[in-house]
């Protein structure tokens, strides 16, 4: 009988600076917008856009950020990312090969890919950190596997993950995570995920349902089951359950917004607003989307967030850990995995 070669398994996230620098911002920074799916304008627009003014301008003001979130050890989203595969690798066994990469930067999904390619595995499964599709994300990682795919003469059985945003054991982490903080002593429970521009919801609509269809996101369907932000409701559901919260005790927001575009609302920073109206002063916040604290979680909802919500005459904010490098989410994966091999 043929002796199949081994499963190679590529786990991948969106990326970080290699330091805090500024120089080091701005590669990332420009990398990282430079991509059609992420600014999905025009080439020279992007161009002009990205290298003349956000990433010239942006580089100085995110590195005093990044400089914030750094640890001895480094980006918590490259050092959790690093814990996650080692413990997956370990969980697999000799039958897998595990390596780990990042979208933008170090290490690079082309350096990960030919490692795996050079130990001439039988199958590749593609395996991003991002619960929820969105072609910005999970998108651009599947197009630059497929890019590097095509170059090989032999290209191995391909499986691309899409999404796993209603998987029930990933959501019981963020549940359990959530527990440890008595979710009931706070005024509010806010989701917050990170948002895209309406744009590309629309562009990314087959069946004319995107902002077609009166609260289209609400309810997930074949006609939206690729869409971000129906996946989102979706995850908040499984979590709403979970938590034995009711309606009017939560609310579903989006932040990042870069530009001016129309983005997925409602805004994290207007939903702060409306609590302060109704009188609220403690929230607790999860970020579902982010499998790994980051930029977004550490500093968005920790310093900025906490920032203008203390403006608005609220007293305290605390943010759910995401999964990082919980044994349990360790496992999860490697079962995910062992399920699609």
């Amino acid at each position: 009988m043929l002796k199949k070669g081994k499963i190679g398994v590529l786990i991948v996230n969106l990326g970080t600076p290699d330091d805090p620098g500024r120089g080091a911002v701005y590669r990332y920074l420009k990398e990282f917008l430079l991509d059609k799916r992420v600014i999905d304008i025009s080439w020279l627009g992007r161009n002009l856009l990205v290298r003349g003014i956000i990433a010239p301008f942006r580089s100085g003001a995110s590195g005093k950020l990044y400089q914030k979130l750094w640890t001895e050890e480094g980006s918590p989203l490259k050092v959790n990312g690093i814990k996650l595969a080692d413990g997956v690798r370990e969980k697999l066994g000799d039958e897998y090969i595990v390596e780990l990469a990042m979208r933008y930067q170090s290490p690079s999904i082309e350096s990960a890919f030919n490692k795996l390619i050079e130990n001439n595995i039988s199958k590749l499964i593609v395996f991003p950190l991002f619960p929820h599709y969105a072609s910005a994300s999970t998108g651009s990682v599947h197009e630059e596997v497929m890019r590097l795919a095509s170059k090989q003469l032999v290209i191995p059985d391909l499986k691309l993950i899409n999404s796993y945003h209603d998987d029930d054991a990933m959501c019981e982490i963020f549940a359990e995570n959530a527990r440890k903080h008595d979710v009931k002593s706070f005024d509010h429970v806010l989701f917050s995920y990170h948002g895209l521009p309406v744009r590309q919801m629309v562009k990314s609509d087959n069946c004319n349902h995107c902002q077609k269809v009166e609260n289209c996101c609400n309810d997930i369907s074949y006609k939206n089951q690729y869409c971000y932000t129906a996946q989102c409701h979706d995850t908040t559901k499984v979590l709403v359950k979970k938590l034995g919260l009711k309606e009017g005790e939560y609310s579903i927001c989006f932040q990042s917004r870069l530009g001016r575009a129309e983005w997925v609302k409602p805004y994290t920073t207007d939903v702060l607003k409306q609590r302060a109206a109704e009188g609220d002063k403690s929230l607790l916040v999860l970020c579902p989307a982010f499998v790994s604290d980051c930029l977004e979680t550490t500093i968005e909802v920790m310093d900025e967030y906490l920032e203008e919500w203390e403006e608005m005459g609220g007293d305290r904010i605390e943010l759910v850990e995401s999964l990082n490098a919980n044994p349990k989410w360790i496992d999860r994966v490697s079962e995910m995995v062992a399920e699609w091999a």
